[in-house]
């Protein structure tokens, strides 16, 4: 870092260029929290120093954090399809899906969509490839305040799966895949009991139709989930998209992962995955609601005892846009030795790294001027404004 002469505003040589001048912040930085000033320049952050300058915009003490990188949320569908039968505007879903994670402090995100049709026979393929053509020609048209990549939620035990994936080949805007098996007896719901609570009060079933469902969908697992697991991340491999294996439960689970070149586990369901996950170099990833919560909405394992344990290192929204920013600022109180700056790395420098996404997640000069201000009233994180690539977006 370099010194800002306090009281004196840095000098600017180019008239053309368009500067800004965050002042009297604590600017949280990939190690530590710098009472001072940031300065972005174009778009990129320019400088950070201790101390205050006269001419800067004024932040109150205020937290200036990196903007966030959301790996995997499905909040968008809950725009789209908000009602049983009921279809929303795809763009106008995105809009509103782009404003919530904007105002959580969200600055890149990684939108899920799915691919096979394991149970909600209301949403087809052909919705998903609808919300992937309005995220796209939202991007191109400039209409969104967060930057926006596609993942996909494959669910190999689907019998539609490898079809529906072929919708999005040639879709450079794909960046990340995740494999997983939603069927009774795996993963997630590798009790039975927990997958009855979890669907009978979803789908609204009988348990006639339920166990009926139950053998329909162990039968398709058995059937799919091996071959489409390689053909995925044979093809995932060949274009460069980042894969993912999910809820993973067991070592053969890891192994299996690691095999087919998997980068990051998501939410893995046992303390035994998630160490194994992290001493085969995977990048560890749980739900921020998760945190905030104490515990799996599933019966998983906690996240807390994973972070407890050095065991986690990226959070992810899910399905709530704002427990990712309040988890960041919670986590530390929640679990002991986490710092504020590694707290916010799992939300930021963490998840962007896992995706190669290396010209933001840190605040540090050259890097992206993607930033939240902050300020933490009664425990809960309050954005004030948030900046993509130096322009006010919230």
């Amino acid at each position: 870092m370099t010194e800002i002469p306090i009281e004196r505003p840095p000098d600017v040589t180019d008239s053309n260029m368009t500067q800004t001048v965050l002042t009297n912040a604590r600017i949280v930085t990939a190690d530590e929290v710098v009472h001072g000033t940031l300065v972005f320049r174009d778009g990129k952050i320019a400088d950070i120093a201790p101390g205050n300058v006269r001419a800067g915009d004024d932040m109150q003490g205020d937290y200036v954090i990196p903007g966030l990188v959301e790996l995997h949320t499905d909040h968008l569908e809950g725009h789209y399809a908000p009602r049983p039968k009921v279809r929303w505007n795809p763009i106008a879903s995105v809009l509103a899906h782009d404003a919530q994670v904007a105002t959580a402090g969200i600055t890149t995100v990684f939108d899920a969509l799915r691919v096979g049709m394991d149970y909600e026979a209301d949403l087809t393929m052909e919705d998903m490839r609808k919300l992937a053509d309005a995220i796209e020609d939202s991007v191109r048209q400039d209409r969104v305040r967060a930057d926006h990549f596609i993942h996909l939620r494959c669910e190999v035990s689907a019998p539609d799966c490898l079809e529906a994936f072929a919708l999005f080949e040639g879709d450079d805007r794909v960046k990340m895949a995740s494999l997983m098996d939603h069927a009774p007896g795996q993963r997630q719901f590798a009790s039975f009991d927990a997958y009855a609570v979890y669907y009978m009060g979803k789908m609204k079933m009988s348990e006639d139709v339920f166990r009926a469902y139950c053998t329909q969908r162990i039968e398709q697992s058995q059937q799919n989930s091996a071959p489409n697991r390689v053909a995925i991340s044979n093809a995932c491999r060949e274009r460069g998209i980042v894969l993912a294996s999910h809820d993973d439960a067991t070592v053969a689970h890891v192994a299996e992962a690691v095999e087919q070149g998997i980068r990051v586990a998501e939410f893995p369901t046992t303390a035994e995955a998630a160490a194994a996950s992290k001493q085969a170099g995977l990048g560890v990833l749980m739900g921020a609601p998760n945190v905030m919560r104490g515990a799996s909405h599933s019966g998983n394992v906690s996240a807390r005892q994973l972070a407890a344990d050095g065991l986690l290192d990226i959070l992810s929204s899910d399905y709530i846009p704002f427990s990712l920013i309040q988890s960041a600022f919670f986590i530390g109180e929640a679990v002991e030795g986490i710092s504020l700056p590694q707290a916010v790395a799992m939300v930021s420098k963490n998840p962007a790294e896992a995706v190669n996404l290396d010209d933001r997640g840190v605040i540090e000069p050259g890097r992206r001027a993607d930033l939240v201000r902050v300020r933490v009233d009664d425990h809960v994180p309050v954005v004030r404004t948030v900046w993509r690539e130096g322009r006010r977006v919230a």
